[in-house]
């Protein structure tokens, strides 16, 4: 497993005072505003400060106090120390889940997790075998998710 995440990227700067924007990778911004370190170009950045603004997080990070060094960052991918990220009983992080084979009920392999696309409220997994397959991540669909075992169950449908 990586050691470093993904988590989101700085689209741009906020204020003169050397503060960015991020775009949070996360289901939620608040997420991100639990970290006191990230991780841009693999190098630890103190977080100074952090909040929540219109879907964004704002953060002043150590070392950035102009709007010329946050803008240096801009386009940069921000990441977060796995050991770092403390996730309730159940959950999982969707760089975990991809790669795992994709099984039906009857433990016949469909494919691969690819991509985990978000349209709109709910994620849609892609499975990529002799066909491409988007299936909702619903329980309905969504069997099981063994990450240890290196596999997710799903329930298909006609159609799918």
């Amino acid at each position: 497993m990586k050691e470093l995440l993904d988590c989101g990227e700085v689209v741009n700067t906020h204020g003169i005072h050397g503060e960015v924007r991020i775009v949070p990778w996360a289901d939620s911004p608040d997420f991100l505003c639990r970290f006191s370190i990230f991780y841009v170009d693999g190098g630890a950045k103190k977080v100074l400060s952090s909040r929540v603004h219109k879907g964004s997080v704002i953060a002043k990070l150590e070392g950035v106090d102009t709007v010329e060094q946050a803008m240096a960052l801009k386009g940069k991918v921000v990441q977060i120390s796995r050991a770092d990220a403390k996730l309730p009983a159940g959950t999982f992080f969707l760089a975990d889940i991809i790669g795992l084979d994709v099984v039906d009920e009857a433990g016949e392999k469909l494919g691969v997790l690819r991509e985990v696309l978000s349209p709109s409220r709910q994620q849609v997994y892609v499975v990529a075998g002799e066909r491409e397959i988007m299936i909702p991540a619903v329980p309905e669909f969504i069997l099981e998710t063994n990450i240890e075992g290196g596999y997710l169950k799903v329930r298909l449908i006609e159609g799918m």
